[in-house]
């Protein structure tokens, strides 16, 4: 290997994400038709802690029509299991998290199909799976004065942290897509918040309805989040960059899910 092909593979490698923590299934309610609440438990969530609001934690699940745990190997790219398979994983917004009792509260949304919903559906109290993190954050802009906070299903649990953080002498406009009316969940309560809920068109891409509502909007607020499906995202990250000539700062858009 000469000297440039192993820079680039140094290049290539990623730092390890935190450890896996192993955990139960202590209890599993559902939210709606769409959601449920999975609450993890476990002496190794010792010293785990949320620091900011919409957080991520990933989530190690046992092999696709399996029931143990199987942990894997970090590769310096991803996770693999020792057959070489790519490992089980799926990233969550952490709803909750009791220190004292060592309990971490996971709402998960119920696609269609998919490695995470196939195993909320089937889960069963007392189950093991494996938590690493908390990974990204949202630390506020202690400049905005008012926020506009914009996403689908599996940005309930992210907007329900925003919410509870944002102070509330400050203004908060929401607009979140459901794929059906009993879909829609008790946010927490603010003094300065607006929520309007978005029905998906049939044959619509995921997002559609929200992207919508935002170019509709004659103002925008100081501060911008936006979370989703990946498409959607990106078409309102390009236009609140290209059209409304927002700043890098001011925005924050993620990625949650992919369509198919």
């Amino acid at each position: 290997m000469s000297s440039d092909d192993a820079a680039a593979r140094l290049r290539e490698l990623r730092r390890e994400p935190p450890r896996f923590r192993r955990v139960r299934v202590r209890s599993i309610t559902p939210l709606s038709t769409r959601m449920l609440r999975v609450v993890l438990g476990g002496d190794e969530l010792d010293g785990f802690a949320i620091e900011a609001p919409a957080s991520s934690v990933r989530m190690l699940l046992p092999p696709p029509g399996g029931d143990q745990l199987v942990m894997p190997t970090w590769t310096g790219n991803q996770f693999e299991l020792p057959g070489g398979e790519r490992a089980p994983i799926r990233t969550f917004t952490p709803r909750a998290f009791d220190a004292v009792r060592r309990e971490l509260t996971i709402d998960v949304v119920l696609h269609d199909h998919g490695v995470a919903t196939d195993w909320a559906r089937g889960a069963t109290i007392g189950d093991e799976v494996a938590i690493s993190g908390p990974g990204r954050s949202e630390h506020l802009d202690p400049d905005a004065r008012s926020h506009l906070l914009v996403g689908d299903e599996s940005a309930l649990p992210a907007i329900g942290q925003l919410l509870e953080a944002i102070p509330p002498d400050q203004s908060i406009d929401v607009h979140v897509e459901i794929s059906s009316r009993d879909a829609r969940l008790r946010l927490p309560a603010h003094p300065g918040a607006t929520v309007a809920w978005h029905d998906a068109a049939a044959g619509a891409p995921p997002g559609d309805s929200v992207v919508e509502a935002v170019m509709k909007l004659d103002e925008l607020a100081d501060a911008v989040w936006v979370a989703g499906e990946a498409a959607s995202v990106q078409r309102l990250r390009r236009y609140l960059f290209d059209e409304r000539d927002r700043s890098r700062r001011s925005v924050t858009a993620r990625g949650y899910w992919k369509l198919d």
